[in-house]
């Protein structure tokens, strides 16, 4: 692995993301329709939390797993906002972080995505896959 190699050769810029005021049965809508494990919520242009795979699936499948994707929606969105959902305990990546820094993170950690901000604005998001895909380029 190059040393300092830029974060932004392997993160993914075309992100889906949802706004704080948005329904939670989006985030059942993009699971179900684009292979991706992290959705981050937005307030703007704003990074404020992120919402994985199995943060959705802990709210959605206990006591409401038998329901048909309509019912499950009205449950969700009557029960819960995207705040209540979100990891509001964020840890990032600058532009300026290295593929190595991603790596010592993401390794360091029981997570899987790294949201990459200029400030407090997304601009992209690594995760584990995007890590092991560029090793196995190399």
């Amino acid at each position: 692995m190059k040393k300092n190699e830029p974060v932004s050769h392997i993160m993914t810029t075309d992100i889906i993301s949802v706004h704080d005021g948005e329904p939670v049965s989006k985030l059942r809508k993009i699971f179900e329709e684009h292979p991706i494990q992290h959705i981050p919520v937005v307030s703007g242009d704003k990074l404020i939390g992120i919402i994985s795979w199995n943060d959705f699936m802990r709210i959605s499948f206990g006591e409401f797993g038998n329901q048909d994707a309509k019912g499950l929606d009205e449950i969700l969105d009557h029960t819960y906002k995207i705040h209540d959902v979100m990891n509001k305990d964020l840890t990032t990546l600058s532009a300026g972080s290295t593929i190595r820094d991603a790596a010592r993170i993401l390794g360091a950690n029981s997570f899987h995505a790294l949201p990459v901000v200029d400030g407090e604005k997304l601009i992209g998001i690594v995760t584990s896959t995007d890590l092991i895909r560029y090793l196995a380029e190399l």
